[in-house]
């Protein structure tokens, strides 16, 4: 029978942090794997000829080492910082290895400590990490490759958030980060340093921008507090929430519009949308909204358009979109392939995008567009029906009431044609 392999949560107050049983699954261990700080941290508990691994600069050799032991009959502990399964090494582990082979030990997590020492309730929290790969300070508008993206969109869905800093991606980076995003007057920051250590130290609520002046311990978790909820309506914002270049037409998608093109699109949380010709951003910014765990690709040909498009954006307090001023398809091929695409403004290159994008969409995307013109609706429905795509058109006009002295009429808005193709073949098949 294969050995088991156990993964121990400890802090670093050392054995007392253990139980009687896991402290008895340390000692009669054949191999202990853990990072540098915590085989010191054990070093008077673990036995003279027992194995050890420093996985630190190494969790790519982790499961063989795991595996060899067990094939070897030999039992295995993998020591880990509080609660394994809780942005630890136990997941990683286990999807490697195997559940069978695993079983996990937990101890206290870093933010329940941090959560008892502000006291607060933990499972209030969402809770999120920056531990990967170090790219750099946060910039406007980064993509999903950056290592702080998930920290930001995490921070947006939640009043109370505990993040698991590293080395690179300290307190201070996440503070800037918010100072970036227009968010410095938005947030609280309490810093819990060195838990369970001689030195720790948790700090009290400070702002935003003292923490991004201030250094810390190593050894620390971030916890943010929103200081206020959004009153924003989750879906079909009002046309005067978005700042738009007047008296110029076709600035904005209207509201009426804009529901309907956005439910088109059969969006997800996690979609990744394009949005060509934006305009005042409306569309885009509406979609990045309701795909908090997706992003939002834009471009715009106007530079006036384009910096109201990111003024909207910093209104509305939107991080999972990204803008660029250039006409379109210039650029578009850095950008991943698309679950949705709404087409605004094509600058005359209509043809040319609808194919690029039916080339481009995965598996059963919407693309979407808006005309006004019968000659652009013309190009689009030819276009699309020489590659044979499955597609279909709604036209829509709303009126709006009107004050007229003491009463009401209606005044009519420009008819829209909205045009819908699905992805459902490649275009050389």
């Amino acid at each position: 029978m294969t050995a088991s392999c156990r993964i121990i949560g400890i802090l670093d107050s050392g054995k007392q942090s253990l139980t009687t049983s896991s402290l008895q699954h340390l000692k009669n261990a054949d191999v202990i794997i853990a990072g540098t700080r915590l085989l010191s941290v054990m070093a008077n508990e673990i036995q003279p000829e027992t194995e050890c691994h420093d996985l630190t600069g190494h969790l790519s050799q982790v499961p063989d080492w795991i595996t060899q032991a067990q094939n070897k009959d030999k039992k295995v502990v993998v020591l880990a910082t509080g609660d394994p399964l809780c942005h630890g090494i136990a997941s990683y582990l286990i999807k490697k290895i195997g559940s069978h082979k695993i079983e996990v030990l937990p101890n206290l997590s870093m933010a329940q400590l941090a959560c008892a020492k502000l006291g607060i309730a933990w499972q209030a929290c969402q809770i999120g990490s920056v531990h990967s790969e170090d790219t750099g300070e946060w910039v406007l508008g980064a993509n999903p490759q950056h290592t702080l993206y998930k920290a930001l969109q995490l921070l947006r869905q939640s009043a109370l958030t505990a993040i698991y800093t590293s080395q690179e991606n300290t307190p201070d980076r996440i503070a800037r980060m918010l100072q970036i995003e227009g968010l410095s007057g938005d947030y609280e920051l309490a810093i819990a340093e060195c838990l369970s250590q001689e030195k720790e130290k948790v700090s009290q609520w400070m702002t935003v921008d003292n923490v991004a002046s201030r250094q810390f311990a190593n050894l620390n978790i971030v916890i943010l507090r929103k200081k206020s909820i959004t009153e924003d309506a989750l879906f079909g914002l009002p046309d005067e929430r978005f700042k738009q270049r007047k008296p110029d037409k076709g600035l904005i998608t209207k509201r009426e519009i804009r529901v309907v093109s956005l439910a088109r699109m059969s969006l997800k949380q996690d979609s990744v949308v394009w949005d060509i010709g934006a305009g005042s951003g409306s569309i885009g910014l509406e979609a990045a909204r309701l795909c908090l765990q997706g992003h939002v690709y834009a471009i715009e040909k106007n530079t006036d358009d384009t910096l109201i498009a990111l003024n909207n954006k910093a209104s509305l307090q939107v991080t999972n979109y990204s803008l660029i001023q250039g006409r379109a398809p210039e650029g578009l091929e850095d950008w991943p392939d698309p679950d949705a695409v709404f087409i605004g403004g094509s600058g005359g290159e209509l043809r040319e995008l609808i194919l690029l994008c039916m080339e481009r969409l995965k598996q059963n995307g919407q693309l979407v567009m808006n005309f006004v013109t019968f000659e652009n609706l013309n190009t689009a429905m030819e276009t699309l029906k020489q590659i044979s795509a499955q597609w279909d058109v709604v036209q829509l006009q709303a009126s709006r009431s009107k004050p007229i002295l003491s009463m009401q009429r209606l005044q009519a808005e420009n008819p829209v044609w909205i045009v819908c193709a699905t992805a459902n073949k490649k275009l050389d098949e």
